[in-house]
């Protein structure tokens, strides 16, 4: 991985000339997105970030922190907060911007640690991958929750990217879930080799945390088939 997305948010963070990152899926084409949207306040938040914000509690894991905007505004609200990121530049910003505790680590890798709260936001599904890979993110989740802890996930359901025919089926895909996309990342002229981002619809979502041997709860929804689920023991 050449690491663009974190050398963005570096740059945004360290003023060196950033750009917009390019984003392209193999069911979308090329769309342009601010670094600075990642650099964003509380007050500039969706509604579902929000919500997830105000539901925390205890110790928390931020998963996917990205530029730490979220991990930022709990660490300023007085929480014991742990951003982490497999981006080393992302968690270069993290620790510029003040985040006290940071780490640049996948979470399939973190060890010896429990939470109350974990959080997963901007599509925290994504980093699942697969759908098939989804049992084991949530396994390793669940086994980093304290006794009452809660797992705090947001995702979209992307079946309006595709057509939909006369008798209100939609053309997916006849392999695999629909939600599975190949992501493209390029910035200042260099791209990314495509990795896999999952898109979960909350009743496979909600399935799949029953097989998991967790609770599912949807908590809210955006505007545009987006949700916040509450995962728990």
């Amino acid at each position: 991985m050449k690491d663009l997305f974190g050398k963005a948010i570096l740059d945004f963070q360290t003023n060196n000339s950033p750009e917009d990152i390019v984003t392209e899926t193999n069911i979308s084409e090329a769309d342009e997105m601010s670094v600075n949207y990642l650099f964003r306040s509380y007050n500039e938040m969706p509604k579902i970030e929000k919500k997830a914000l105000q539901l925390c509690k205890g110790k928390v894991l931020d998963v996917g922190c990205g530029a730490g905007s979220h991990a930022l505004y709990l660490q300023e609200k007085g929480f014991e907060v742990t951003a982490i990121d497999i981006s080393e530049n992302a968690i270069k910003a993290c620790e510029l911007r003040g985040l006290k505790n940071t780490s640049i680590q996948n979470i399939l890798d973190l060890e010896n640690d429990t939470f109350d709260t974990i959080i997963l936001l901007m599509n925290g599904t994504g980093i699942f991958g697969t759908l098939k890979e989804t049992s084991k993110h949530l396994q390793k989740l669940k086994s980093l929750l304290n006794l009452n802890g809660q797992i705090l996930i947001d995702s979209s359901d992307i079946i309006y990217m595709f057509d939909e025919n006369e008798d209100g089926s939609y053309n997916v895909p006849a392999e695999g879930y629909y939600g599975e996309l190949a992501f493209t990342i390029s910035y200042k002229g260099a791209t990314e080799t495509p990795f896999s981002w999952l898109y979960l619809d909350y009743n496979t979502l909600q399935n799949a945390a029953h097989a998991n041997g967790l609770q599912c709860e949807l908590v809210c929804e955006g505007k545009h088939y987006d949700y916040l689920a509450r995962l728990t023991l």
